[in-house]
């Protein structure tokens, strides 16, 4: 028979719980994915485009190599503090971060502008004119959650899940590098798949979701399709458009 020495009984408290472990883990799991996914998708090209290139990109696209990575970095890192529950560290960096981010937004379309005639005149690359569009449609997109990230920065619940959609839109680009991912719809595919991870884990956690996720999603979507859109098809008003970004 058992005595009370051997009896080991562990309290609900401290049992494991999915639930409880998604609550806790979970936005800093988002940061290691979309970290994973960049570096993942970037690895099957940036030897040949950038390291060891012929001929040689312009410079302005190391320089958003940099910003790019140095954002991935930074959103893991913020992940980590409130994890740790360095608020205070995590809301002092948070404005390095939204100058970054205002760095990536001027950046961005610039250098999408710089590759598409460089891929256009050196790489005699087709249809740079109508895919602008898809990364000028990102960096935008982008900006538009970034800058409401940094509006309700004192709002936790909105805060966060606004960063997480900002950062997801940033993939994709390593979607898009990915095999079989190249379509437009696809990688976009992987975007929208990376940010409703976000509002299932609200249904998990809360049993509903929040209503960033319930305005975010379908507006991505509907930006979405009409950008790859236009893309495919080579909208005539588009190429115009991008024919005067591109002289």
């Amino acid at each position: 028979m058992a005595t009370a020495e051997t009896i080991r009984v562990t309290p609900v408290s401290q049992s494991f719980s999915p639930v409880r472990w998604i609550e806790k883990y979970f936005y800093f799991s988002m940061s290691l994915l979309i970290a994973a996914v960049i570096i993942y998708g970037f690895s099957q090209t940036i030897d040949r485009r950038l390291i060891h290139a012929r001929p040689q990109p312009p410079f302005l696209l190391t320089v958003h190599a940099i910003l790019f990575s140095t954002w991935v970095v930074f959103y893991l890192l913020q992940s980590v503090l409130v994890r740790i529950r360095k608020v205070r560290i995590h809301r002092t960096l948070g404005w390095a971060g939204a100058a970054l981010g205002v760095c990536m937004i001027v950046v961005g379309p610039w250098v999408a502008v710089v590759m598409a005639r460089f891929d256009t005149v050196q790489l005699h690359r087709p249809n740079r004119d109508a895919f602008l569009i898809v990364p000028l449609s990102d960096i935008l997109t982008f900006a538009i959650f970034l800058g409401l990230a940094i509006l309700w920065r004192t709002n936790p619940e909105r805060h966060r899940r606004l960063m997480l959609i900002a950062s997801c839109v940033l993939t994709g680009a390593a979607f898009g590098r990915m095999p079989l991912m190249h379509t437009a719809l696809y990688f976009y595919g992987g975007i929208d798949g990376l940010i409703l991870l976000g509002a299932l884990r609200d249904l998990t956690v809360s049993r509903r979701i929040h209503t960033v996720y319930l305005i975010a999603i379908p507006s991505l979507v509907v930006a979405q399709t009409t950008v790859a859109h236009i893309f495919l098809h080579r909208a005539a008003f588009w190429i115009r458009i991008a024919h005067r970004l591109l002289g």
